[in-house]
Order: C-alpha cells, then sequence, then structure tokens
C-alpha cells in the first residue's frame, strides 16, 4: 500500500513535475510475467524516476547501505527504502554477489519485475562502465528476458554528491526485450555470462548514447579517489 501511496500520490507526480520524463518504449516492458529490467545508473533520481514511469511494480536490490544508516535520517532512510519494496544487498565479501543473485532469482520467481543496474555503482563521470555478470546468472537461471533501460539527462539533474535535484527534463528509454534462452543450462561458463552481460551493456549503450569504458567502475573510482587522497597529503610545491 505504502508503494502505491509514494507512486501515485505523493513522490509519483512530484518527480513527473520536477523532470518532465519523457518515456519511450515503454511498451518493451512485458505487460505480466517475470522479467529483468537492466540500466545504467547516473544518479541517486533512477530509483525513483524508473519505478514512477512503469505500469508494474518493480523491486530494486539496493546497496545495503541504505537501510543502516546512523540517526533519525538514517533509520527514515531505511524504512522509506524497506516500505518501496527495495531489497538490501551487501556489495562487501565473496558472498556478496550470491546473496545478491539468490535475492533476485526470488523476485523474479513470483513473476515480479526485478531492476538492476550492472554497472554495480552509480557513475561518477556521466560515463557507461563495464557490467559485473551477476545480470546474466539471474537471467539464465530464471529463464527470463532481460530489457534494456537507459536514463538520459539524470546525471546533469543530480550528479553524485548533489543532495537536491535540479529541475530539468530527462529521458528514459527502454529496448526491445533481449532473450538468452539459447544459452540456457550455460549459467556456469564464464566466456557465455561476459558475452551476456556485454551485449546488455552494449543495448543501454545504444540507448543512451555514452562514451563507454571497458572497465569496471568501482575500480575507476577508488583510483581517482586514492590519487585525490594521495594530492591531499602531498601538495604540490610551487616553483620558482
Amino acid at each position: 500500500m505504502f508503494y502505491h501511496l509514494l507512486k501515485y500520490v505523493v513522490l509519483g507526480p512530484l518527480l513527473r513535475l520536477l523532470f518532465r520524463p519523457r518515456i519511450e518504449g515503454l511498451d518493451h516492458v512485458p505487460a505480466s510475467g517475470a522479467a529483468i529490467v537492466a540500466g545504467n545508473h547516473l544518479s541517486f533520481s533512477d530509483h525513483f524516476l524508473m519505478p514512477a514511469v512503469l505500469k508494474r511494480r518493480i523491486t530494486f536490490l539496493a546497496k545495503a547501505e541504505y537501510f543502516t544508516g546512523p540517526g533519525v535520517k538514517g533509520r527514515l532512510t531505511a524504512a522509506f527504502f524497506r516500505s518501496a519494496g527495495q531489497i538490501p544487498v551487501d556489495r562487501s565479501g565473496k558472498e556478496a554477489g550470491r546473496a545478491a543473485i539468490r535475492e533476485g532469482l526470488g523476485v523474479l520467481r513470483r513473476d515480479e519485475l526485478l531492476g538492476i543496474y550492472p554497472e554495480g555503482t552509480r557513475s561518477h563521470d556521466g560515463r557507461l562502465y563495464k557490467g559485473k555478470v551477476g545480470v546474466a546468472v539471474m537471467a539464465l537461471k530464471a529463464g527470463v528476458p532481460v530489457v534494456p533501460c537507459a536514463m538520459i539527462g539524470t546525471f546533469e539533474a543530480q550528479p553524485p554528491g548533489r543532495r537536491l535535484p535540479r529541475p530539468r527534463p530527462v529521458a528514459i528509454r527502454f529496448g526491445a526485450p533481449l532473450d538468452f534462452s539459447r544459452y540456457a543450462g550455460m549459467e556456469d561458463e564464464k566466456a557465455v555470462l561476459r558475452a551476456i552481460t556485454d551485449e546488455i551493456m552494449y543495448a543501454v549503450l545504444a540507448l543512451s548514447g555514452q562514451e563507454y569504458v571497458d572497465r569496471y567502475a568501482a575500480d575507476v573510482k577508488a583510483e581517482r579517489e586514492g590519487e585525490g587522497a594521495r594530492g591531499r597529503r602531498f601538495p604540490r610545491m610551487p616553483l620558482g
């Protein structure tokens, strides 16, 4: 009930007013049955914009940090995400990937829509990064189609680090469902999982028009943060 209250009464109308989203290819999202919607991830606003425009309910695997924040703000954030039907996933440790897959398969077994960001984290610079193969594992194990989705303009509206979004038009594009049934039973083949994931990311790229980086976003982000930390520790001395 809270999910529908947010979508149709509270957040949905507000998001449409702020972003005036242009929606393309919505008919590509199946009207019933299980499916994965795999999209790029540019902004915190993505979590709410896509569900607001879909006709069906969609459940996202959300990072566990949204559910474990301290203080009153942390508790309110956790309550909000739980009420909206989002599932916390711990992204640290070897078991993290398997836990995310188990949770995702549970959603798909209920014939629901599962939302996934294959990049694993928000893009820090607006580019599209290499996808992680968990989306391919779930698509094969559940035997479901994958609908590519591109969020366009949300990075400019609310880039990482900005608390409140700038009101501006955005676009949300859905592509034709990708069928991977030809790979049934091959979810343990690393080369197959990589090929499927790359095909999904290429479809997202074709919709978004982003620059593509064949590296994991988390690795590039960690490198940049490390370079920044070294720069603060050893400031460059002026010459002359």
